[in-house]
């Protein structure tokens, strides 16, 4: 299941990457931001769950 997620996800940048005209690869600026956006979402998903789980108990 983790592989079609990833597969998923990998397509829809893929998308929006052609939709802003970005080369790909991307120049290495516009790479390290995605990553850094990526790992930043990775980690508030959990957080946001649990701030949102505190406030409805």
């Amino acid at each position: 299941m983790s592989y079609l997620i990833s597969l998923a996800i990998g397509l829809f940048v893929g998308v929006l990457y052609g939709a802003l005209d970005f080369r790909s690869p991307a120049p290495p600026a516009i790479a390290l931001v995605g990553l850094m956006g990526m790992l930043m979402g990775e980690k508030l998903w959990p957080m946001g769950r649990q701030l949102i789980s505190g406030w409805l108990s």
